[in-house]
């Protein structure tokens, strides 16, 4: 397996099978343990480490000067471990290698940094070498299940009737949310591309010219300030079908998810994932991606403390709270509140109960237990209803996570369906689209969506896992009616919808169907799978939070040639 004229196969696939052979390895020094009159080297490529040994006397000053990453090519003889020297932590455990020749084909200098698992340097010196870093076990291991990952979504969809198709990169500037990455061009001055967000607009057309199910592993670009589940340039698998509704595509989605842990990681996963309303999980549980793996709810306690004579119940439009049946101590507490605080609420208060008996900061404001709970704590937030609900959202994970209210191996996945159709942007005083402009009304609420914006529902539809979102999805509008009102109700002109998004009304004209998709994030969805704690671990060549390369130093500048190229001029800022 995998020989070439160099190797006979990877150091990781020798087993007994090769046993008594004479084989060709290639790889990097991983280890040299001298004991006196018999040397072992570790060799290791990405499939894995073999044990090679010699005691040959005319090849120890060669094999004790090897260092650390070296890259050397041995010929040797496979033979069997003694019983009590098997390495059962090892693919290779039962085997050894008989070294006969040495070939050292090129040096390593002292590595910046020890290539182990449980790597002790921080994040920019391991990005500054990622070539180093892709090398530790763990980074090996996985970027190739990242692609293991990819090949079973692919063979899934094609088996389910879908074309993969590519979409252009380069395309127009058009206001989807996120800024563009710009890119001039040469031969048109003063023109340019951007770089597309999404293939939103050209899935839509592949469903107007007929291909009825496309997908794409699709490279998305946005100029956003980035967090540790973004990146400036991403990965989406991008899914679009005609002539569906929503539950053909959360089924299909249902279907894949089963087929990547059963394939993958030998996992049973149960279908079909709970739904939920938008407005039932904001109620419930404070967010629109609620982590379910435990069954905190958070309570409307409105009526009942506006009986008191607390004057911050009194005048808060809703109160809400989270019953805590366990002990909180008053550090843990003390906890809470700075955190809430930190994230710019005014913090917490909180009632402990204990039969008839209760205390705490506000217990004095109530003559008597009104809460039909005997045992227990009471955690208050006060304020503005949908403020204070996603305040109330962020203290129950964070109260899960302090008390470890949840199994951090259980995957629990939930739609959350139903989304407002449009918000209002008090800064921009206009209706914005909550999930974006192609989105279709549900089609009980075609009729208010001009009169009652508010109101108005979309058919849309995000997968949830565990508090993180891994798709988000929407039945489109395919009607060029509807889709100019939606656009003249975020604001958009007759001649600004015409010059940003006429081809596509113009497409809509020709017998547009009915049609819909989802696009999960690749990154997002393979860093949960693989429980990594941000994306930039299952990217082989991420960006910084600041959206810096630190291997290549991008962005960099561009020469005075380049610029005129284009009929660029950049203006210094004097006071740099």
């Amino acid at each position: 397996m995998f020989s070439t004229s160099l190797r006979s196969t990877m150091c990781g696939y020798v087993d007994l099978e090769f046993l008594g052979k004479e084989i060709n390895l290639v790889g990097w020094i991983k280890r040299v343990r001298d004991h006196g009159n018999i040397v072992f080297i570790d060799l290791g490529d990405r499939s894995g480490i073999v044990q090679v040994f010699t005691d040959r006397k005319e090849l120890m000053p060669l094999v004790k000067g090897l260092r650390s990453e070296d890259v050397v090519q041995i010929k040797g003889v496979v033979k069997k471990r003694p019983d009590n020297m098997v390495n059962s932590d090892m693919k290779t455990g039962e085997i050894e290698i008989d070294l006969k020749e040495v070939k050292i084909m090129n040096r390593s200098e002292v590595l910046p940094f020890v290539l182990d698992d449980d790597i002790k340097v921080g994040e920019e010196l391991r990005l500054k070498y990622r070539y180093l870093d892709l090398r530790r076990g763990c980074m090996n291991e996985t970027i190739i299940l990242r692609s293991e990952i990819i090949i079973t979504i692919r063979n899934f969809l094609f088996e389910e009737g879908f074309v993969e198709i590519e979409t252009p990169i380069m395309s127009k500037s058009t206001p989807e949310g996120a800024r563009d990455y710009l890119v001039p061009s040469r031969i048109n001055k003063g023109k340019f591309y951007a770089l597309v967000q999404s293939p939103q607009i050209y899935k839509q057309l592949l469903m107007v010219a007929g291909f009825d199910r496309y997908f794409q592993i699709a490279r998305c670009f946005r100029d956003e300030d980035q967090r540790a589940d973004r990146q400036p340039e991403f990965t989406q698998l991008d899914i679009e079908m005609s002539f569906v509704e929503r539950d053909d595509i959360l089924s299909l989605v249902e279907n894949l998810m089963r087929r990547i842990f059963k394939e993958i990681f030998k996992t049973e996963l149960p279908i079909p994932f709970k739904r939920l309303t938008y407005d039932e999980v904001l109620e419930m549980y404070g967010s629109d991606k609620p982590d379910l793996r435990f069954d905190l709810k958070i309570k409307d306690y409105s009526e009942i403390v506006k009986k008191t004579d607390f004057k911050v119940f009194n005048d808060s439009e809703y109160t809400g709270g989270i019953l805590f049946e366990n002990e909180l101590t008053r550090k843990e507490i003390d906890v809470l509140n700075d955190f809430i605080k930190s994230t710019g609420g005014s913090g917490i208060t909180y009632l402990k109960l204990e039969g008839s008996t209760m205390s705490g900061p506000v217990a004095k404001y109530f003559k008597e237990n009104l809460f039909n709970v005997t045992k227990g704590i009471i955690l208050f937030i006060s304020g503005k209803k949908k403020r204070t609900l996603e305040y109330l959202g962020m203290l129950r994970k964070k109260l899960a996570s302090m008390k470890k209210l949840y199994d951090e191996n259980e995957f629990n996945f939930l739609w959350v369906v139903d989304f407002p159709l449009f918000e209002y942007d008090e800064e921009e005083k206009r209706y914005v689209t909550c999930h974006h402009m192609f989105t279709m009304p549900k089609k009980e609420h075609l009729d208010i969506i001009s009169k009652e914006p508010l109101k108005a529902k979309a058919d849309t539809y995000d997968l949830v896992c565990n508090g993180v979102e891994l798709a988000s999805g929407s039945i489109r509008i395919h009607d060029r009616n509807i889709q100019k009102e939606i656009m003249k109700i975020i604001g958009m002109s007759e001649s600004e919808l015409e010059e940003k998004f006429g081809f596509l009304l113009e497409a809509f004209k020709y017998g547009a169907p009915p049609h819909g998709g989802i696009a999960p994030g690749i990154d997002r969805l393979v860093s949960l799978l693989l429980k990594k704690e941000n994306i930039r671990d299952v990217i082989a060549f991420p960006k910084t939070l600041n959206g810096i390369g630190l291997m290549e130093n991008t962005p960099d500048y561009v020469s005075e040639k380049q610029l005129k190229e284009l009929g660029i001029k950049v203006v210094d800022d004097e006071k740099n």
